[in-house]
């Protein structure tokens, strides 16, 4: 299968790139990134010399350059996106040029140039909001929070459009919080280990108690690479692990792996649109996919702080002033 990925110079592209390379040796990748923020060449050195994979800078805004990529491959992986939810309350149209045009320009070029390619749109349990209580299905209504989350539930709207008008060959993924290795110092696990180390304060946004669903990242390219094989077109696959956990229980077990002190955390003012639980039911995934975990969260946790603590080349250039002040940073992706 020859398989164009967007936005895999990004965390979970970039480790979805190299589960394809390893996991299918009959398939190869084209992977189109415009080098933005959130995207490192280093995350894939590694298949610098490997022959069936090739990287082209290059931006999904860009329709000449897809149309003549589309037409070369069988399938197309959708991860180029803006994700960070305090950017995009300071600068949302940029997240509706890239989430949602950028999208749309895909869809385009596989309706006019390849109406056989296989699609997957990779979105996130943010299009649905917070949730209380239970768990958010496929046929749940959306109720975006934030620019960031109505850009990607906007962009859901046109694959559904087009798989239904057009007969585009398109499924849809949305996931839980992911993180695991080269996860962007900017996201709350990175940058909660990474200012451990420094021994410096950990700021967690109004009282710690927002929710999350953790999933590591090796399961959501699993979950992925199933859909994009075995999911059927028009169809929306949740993609979640069951670690709901706040934020304040999540930092505290970072800090005991790393062996440091609770008293490193402080609280500081809530950001605007905040979340306070996502929850995802991801038994169709399960049930009609046959996926589930590989990982336990405890066991991938520790992974992920020893990946970080082992690789400081990586992130060092990546730990801007920004990163390191004590603003605090997105709990979700």
């Amino acid at each position: 299968m020859r398989i164009l990925v967007t936005g895999g110079l990004g965390f979970i592209g970039s480790n979805f790139c190299k589960y394809t390379i390893k996991e299918h040796p009959d398939s190869s990748i084209i992977n189109v990134d415009k080098v933005g923020i959130g995207a490192n060449r280093a995350n894939l050195k590694d298949l610098k010399r490997e022959k069936r994979y090739v990287f082209v800078k290059g931006d999904v805004l860009d329709f000449r350059l897809l149309r003549k990529l589309i037409k070369q491959v069988d399938a197309t992986v959708n991860f180029a996106a803006e994700t960070h939810v305090d950017r995009s309350i300071s600068e949302p149209n940029v997240f509706v040029r890239n989430n949602t045009v950028g999208t749309f320009t895909l869809l385009e070029c596989a309706r006019k140039y390849n109406k056989k390619v296989r699609y997957v749109q990779v979105s996130t349990d943010e299009v649905y909001g917070d949730i209380l209580e239970g768990s958010f299905t496929e046929s749940s209504s959306l109720e975006p929070s934030n620019p960031y989350s109505a850009s990607k539930a906007a962009a859901d709207m046109f694959v559904k459009a087009y798989c239904r008008t057009y007969d585009v060959n398109a499924s849809i993924t949305r996931c839980t919080n992911n993180f695991g290795p080269y996860q962007f110092p900017e996201k709350l696990i990175p940058k909660t280990i990474i200012r451990g180390i420094k021994n410096l304060q950990i700021p967690i946004y109004g009282a710690g108690k927002n929710i999350r669903d953790w999933l590591y990242v090796e399961d959501h390219c699993r979950a992925i690479d199933l859909v994009l094989r075995e999911g059927r077109r028009g169809e929306i696959y949740n993609v979640s692990s069951g670690n709901e956990i706040t934020n304040t229980e999540l930092v505290k077990r970072i800090l005991s792996i790393l062996g440091k002190n609770e008293d490193m955390i402080t609280f500081v003012e809530d950001r605007p649109g905040h979340d306070l639980r996502y929850s995802l039911d991801s038994s169709k995934l399960r049930s009609n996919l046959g996926w589930k975990p590989r990982f336990t969260f405890e066991k991938a946790l520790e992974a992920t702080v020893r990946w970080y603590r082992n690789n400081e080349k990586w992130w060092k250039p990546l730990a801007t002033k920004e990163i390191l002040s004590p603003r605090p940073w997105k709990t979700s992706g």
